[in-house]
């Protein structure tokens, strides 16, 4: 079944309405006619099952028959700090961490960013990052769009590590050592207070991070942990962990007990 995200104004308790490209892509695209149901999601934790009442040209009239239960978050709020990468890479990562559950995206500069940062596209590449989340978000059913956040440098992102309850830097050098993600996230999870702890993850550009960034990262509060023995890119390291905390998290079926 169809799933659109709409803005919180454009939901009220018994009624939706889809306008812009959502409604003609559900009236056009898929030739929806009155008495089709599809799921409305306000982005903010809210489900419901709508039919609909009218069709125009560029809006779509429908009512609410049931609210519909929040399933497909993670049981952590997962945020990726992705160095920026070569290419339509970060396009990637967005999309497919949001298939995987990512809570939001913090790009960001780091010693070894090779790609060159234009300020002055910064609008229209975040409008189409963002864009690439909502629909990867509708795709797979999830209840929330993730937040794509401006790009940051990498002294604000350090900064910002005191709003998340563990803060994971993905190095691999850590990886060679045999220092894994998996004992990490087995001992966070025994002593972690918060239902939904934030979690930031690291992950470095095509380089990896310097050995003076990881300092600079641990020092503020930051572990750095390797992936395994082999050497990820850039645009597999966060699907990759995402994936090892989806597990650990119990987000897979199991005992979550320390």
């Amino acid at each position: 079944m169809q799933r659109y995200f709409v803005a919180p104004a454009q939901m009220s308790v018994d009624s939706v309405t889809l306008t812009g490209d959502d409604a003609r892509h559900l009236g056009s695209v898929m030739r929806a006619k009155p008495g089709d149901e599809f799921i409305a999601c306000d982005g903010a934790g809210r489900d419901a099952l709508a039919r609909i009442k009218s069709i125009d040209k560029d809006a779509i009239l429908a009512d609410i028959i049931q609210e519909l239960p929040v399933t497909a978050e993670m049981a952590w709020r997962v945020s990726v700090a992705q160095s920026l990468p070569k290419g339509d890479k970060l396009e990637t990562v967005i999309q497919k961490g949001t298939e995987a559950g990512a809570f939001a995206f913090l790009p960001f500069l780091s010693r070894r960013t090779v790609v060159q940062y234009d300020e002055r596209k910064e609008a229209k590449r975040l409008d189409r990052w963002r864009k690439i989340a909502k629909e990867a978000a509708e795709q797979s059913h999830r209840s929330r769009v993730p937040d794509i956040e401006p790009v940051s440098s990498w002294k604000n992102l350090v900064r910002r590590f005191a709003e998340y309850d563990l803060v994971l830097l993905c190095y691999e050098e850590e990886g060679r050592a045999g220092a894994g993600l998996r004992q990490t996230l087995a001992d966070f999870r025994g002593r972690a207070k918060a239902d939904a702890p934030a979690v930031l993850l690291l992950v470095g550009p095509e380089g990896g991070f310097a050995p003076e960034e990881a300092e600079e990262t641990s020092a503020a509060g930051a572990i750095p942990v390797g992936l395994g023995k082999r050497i990820l890119r850039t645009e597999t390291a966060a699907l990759y962990a995402l994936a090892c905390i989806a597990y650990e998290s119990g987000e897979l079926g199991g005992e979550t007990d320390a």
